[in-house]
């Protein structure tokens, strides 16, 4: 029984005949999850990916492979994550357990062998910016 390679579905075989058919963005949201989960992860994604975001989730449809692609082969996949992490936190500390989340979500959940994870942080949440409403104007 062979495997099908395309470039949106990966199959494996199984000993009692058939496959199974797991998509690429299964394996992506899989590892958003498993990413978001991690304390000091503010959100995924970089800039235009969160814009995007905010108009999904206003309509509630949250797109949990946001900020997350994978190059997904027969036996093993390959992660890039890119996260905005929340101030002040250590980014090294959290990108580590980003990295052991993701990996451990991805052997448990689909299975598969991932070769690397590589995190970018692309941005610093920092709380007072969502205070914007709580200042007091300089004029009236």
């Amino acid at each position: 029984m062979s495997n099908t390679t395309d470039t949106t579905n990966r199959s494996v075989p199984t000993s009692t005949g058939g496959k199974t058919t797991i998509a690429d963005g299964v394996v992506e949201k899989v590892a958003g999850i498993a990413a978001r989960e991690v304390r000091g992860v503010h959100d995924l994604g970089g800039g235009a990916a969160r814009a995007i975001g905010a108009i999904r989730n206003a309509i509630n449809a949250q797109d949990r492979g946001q900020g997350v692609s994978v190059e997904v082969g027969e036996k093993q996949v390959a992660a890039d994550i890119v996260i905005v992490a929340e101030y002040p936190v250590d980014l090294q500390a959290v990108a580590d357990q980003v990295r052991t989340s993701v990996t451990d979500a991805i052997t448990n959940v689909v299975g598969m062998e991932v070769t690397e994870v590589n995190v970018t942080v692309a941005d610093v949440h920092i709380p007072s910016d969502d205070d914007h409403d709580a200042e007091e104007s300089r004029v009236q």
